[in-house]
């Protein structure tokens, strides 16, 4: 039994995304602020045990309109229903596949509504919507004038106060075939059938201040209690009980010794001046048992020399985390194990898993999860399976270049109207823009190689090889210099790949699929056949095609230099990219071949040609050059240089697009609780809402 799939609807940044859950483990990966911490959020209220609430600002800015036209359908005296249909709710649909042939379902045999044999899903709706009295609860004590501004502004104060009266939650089991088939469910059926775990981004591992009984003191905690009922290991029982055993024991010591001289020091009513107060006999108690011993005086260290032990603060911050995660991981499991009733599904969010690690660590990490969960199931649980998914969010390009494609979900967050946001989910499992399967396994080996951040960037830079690469940082500087007024793109967040002209064009889909703006600056490599017919490289101007893989796939196979000159910028841009190759510095003028010769043409106060041909003097001098020593030269020795015109013109393309917004900083509101004055910061994620 496994998650198959969540819908969630109006949840902040998630307005309408359906998220594919892997059997085992789901990479999500995406910009900063587009609602990679809100799927987290969402479930971690959904498998709490307290009531399930949510307040206005975890409302989709989106569907805040939803609230304003019920309001003026109230004020119309139209229909209660009608009202209430108008206004907004959070839903989450879960979609559970199961084996029909199981012995036990468990839990979720009462959220299986539909009779046919050959249906393997069951599909749960929960919805956390406006109750029959909300209007009212809502909208009654709202005060109306002439000014909308300040109508919008009190409704969505009187909202917000009233959101917790007015809505609650329902349970649903709907038959994936038939919507109008619904079953009632109690809210809770949920946590039942579904164990949540949560690993935080913020673990608090680099506060030295903490008590030392920090992060991983409270895992001992757990461990404990687990082994006093742990049905796998007796052994495990036993010395738990022993534990216990031996705390009892000190527990009697202290009452007969140490609390009977404590008792002999309390004084007599007499002393007080109460002569006629009966003495009601005081003695003293010392409580001293295993939770408390746990909680309040256990400390994890590490093994030190001269029978010293070291507190966890004295280690690193990345072992200490990577110790974290793995005594977590484990306790999450004997938790699973001391339940009473086991969960179809135990489903642990793991966030920024890298957090100090250094990157082999990060890739041994994602890479070591399945051996992790195995060795669980065999060692500690006579090989019944443990029903978990994971799902890990991160920020970090060598655990999404070492997780396979199908296995990532791709958040990105998209204009949503009025400078709203809304985040879209991208599931490289259903496809990546028609890519056939050879490019896939291209993409996922060029990615695992060369560790490109191609997933948490703005922009993307394709290029041909290590002269450009070298140079780049520089030409973009320098495009930025005379660019005042107009978008930085050293500012931007951007990525650039090394990728040669033979194999830009198989990222095409890939960029695509993931809307990335993108700058592919490639080379003409004019060639032309020679006396045997072998295609030999030449000048531009003696060319007669093109042996760049990447210009022949944008335009076609035998698309000649002259002609490549003569496309317009139109027909050099495609959506969100735009293809970048050599061009005259002046209209009419020569024109290189590769990047050097470019270059040098651009430069000709570093670069004298003479007055006779100058591409092919540039040609021939470039031909002499070593491409990584004269990309050396010229970013260190010799900055004094232009930027060739082809390569400035695609930055400043590249510049001028959408990057990803700023977002703005939350707001502060300051409140007056209970008469008293005080200053709360609205941390409502008014900002991120992710």
């Amino acid at each position: 039994m496994r998650i198959k799939s969540v819908d969630i609807e109006n949840f902040r940044l998630l307005r309408h995304v359906a998220v594919g859950l892997e059997e085992r483990t789901t990479l999500v990966v995406g910009r900063n602020n587009s609602g990679k911490t809100s799927i987290a959020e969402l479930f971690r209220r959904l498998l709490s045990e307290k009531t399930l609430s949510f307040r206005m600002e975890d409302f989709s800015l989106g569907c805040h309109e939803g609230f304003w036209a019920a309001f003026a359908a109230f004020q119309a005296g139209q229909p209660a229903p009608d009202v209430v249909a108008l206004l907004p709710a959070i839903k989450v649909s879960i979609d559970i596949t199961y084996d029909v042939d199981s012995a036990d379902l468990g839990p979720l045999s009462d959220c299986i509504v539909d009779l046919d044999p050959d249906c393997t899903d069951a599909r749960l709706i929960l919805t956390y919507g406006p109750r029959p009295t909300a209007p009212a609860l809502l909208f009654a004590g709202v005060v109306v004038g002439d000014d909308v501004a300040v109508n919008r502004l009190n409704l969505f104060r009187a909202v917000s106060v009233g959101l917790s009266g007015a809505y609650g939650a329902s349970l649903e089991a709907v038959d994936p075939n038939d919507p109008t088939n619904r079953k009632a469910l109690e809210p809770k059926t949920l946590t039942t059938l579904i164990r949540g775990g949560f690993i935080n981004a913020q673990r608090g591992l680099d506060d030295d201040t903490h008590r030392e009984r920090d992060v991983l003191g409270k895992v001992v905690e757990v461990l404990f209690q687990s082994a006093l009922t742990d049905p796998v290991d007796p052994e495990k029982r036993s010395t738990a009980e022993q534990l216990k055993a031996a705390v009892e024991q000190i527990q009697g010591d202290l009452h007969a010794g140490f609390n009977a001289k404590l008792t002999s020091l309390l004084p007599t009513f007499d002393l007080f001046g109460y002569p006629g107060l009966s003495d009601p006999g005081l003695v003293t108690e010392t409580s001293f048992d295993v939770d408390k011993l746990l909680n309040d005086h256990t400390k994890v260290r590490y093994v030190g020399v001269n029978g010293m032990t070291l507190p966890e603060t004295y280690n690193g911050l990345g072992v200490r985390n990577l110790v974290y995660m793995l005594l977590q991981l484990l306790r999450f499991f004997r938790e699973f194990q001391a339940a009473p009733t086991s969960a179809g599904v135990h489903l642990i969010f793991i966030e920024e898993p890298e957090a100090h690690l250094h990157p082999q660590m990060q890739e041994v990490f994602i890479r070591q999860l399945d051996q992790i969960i195995s060795a669980f199931v065999s060692q500690l649980n006579e090989n019944r399976p443990w029903p978990v998914q994971f799902i890990v969010s991160t920020h970090s390009p060598h655990m999404a270049n070492e997780a396979r494609f199908e296995a990532m979900r791709y958040f990105l967050s998209v204009p949503d109207g009025d400078g709203m946001r809304r985040s879209v989910v991208k599931d490289l499992r259903r496809g990546m823009g028609g890519a056939p399967e050879p490019d896939r396994e291209f993409l996922h080996q060029y990615l695992t190689l060369t560790r490109c951040d191609l997933f948490f960037a703005d922009k993307a830079v394709l290029i041909e090889g290590t002269a450009e690469r070298i140079l780049l940082p520089e030409m973009i500087r320098k495009t930025d210099a005379f660019a005042v007024g107009e978008p930085q793109l050293g500012s931007q967040y951007l990525t650039v790949m090394e990728v040669g002209g033979a194999y830009a064009h198989r990222f095409f889909d890939l960029l695509t699929f993931l809307e990335l703006r993108t700058l592919i600056i490639t080379d003409i490599d004019s060639v032309s056949p020679n006396g045997t017919g072998k295609r030999v490289a030449v000048p531009v101007a003696e060319g007669t095609f093109t042996s760049n893989g990447c210009l022949k796939a944008w335009f076609d196979a035998d698309v000649s230099p002259a002609a490549l000159l003569g496309k317009s910028e139109a027909e050099k841009t495609t959506g969100g990219r735009r293809l970048s190759f050599q061009v005259p510095e002046v209209d009419g003028g020569a024109c290189g071949r590769s990047f050097e010769d470019a270059f040098i043409l651009a430069n000709p106060v570093r670069f004298p040609l003479g007055d006779g041909d100058r591409a092919l003097a540039a040609y021939e001098l470039a031909g002499d050059q070593k491409k990584s020593t004269f990309a050396l030269e010229h970013a260190i020795v010799h900055t004094d240089w232009i930027v060739p015109r082809y390569i400035s013109e695609g930055l400043r393309w590249l510049a001028q697009g959408n990057p990803a917004p700023v977002q703005p900083a939350p707001a502060v509101a300051v409140e007056i609780v209970a008469g008293v004055a005080g200053v709360a910061v609205n941390v409502a994620e008014v900002a991120d809402h992710g």
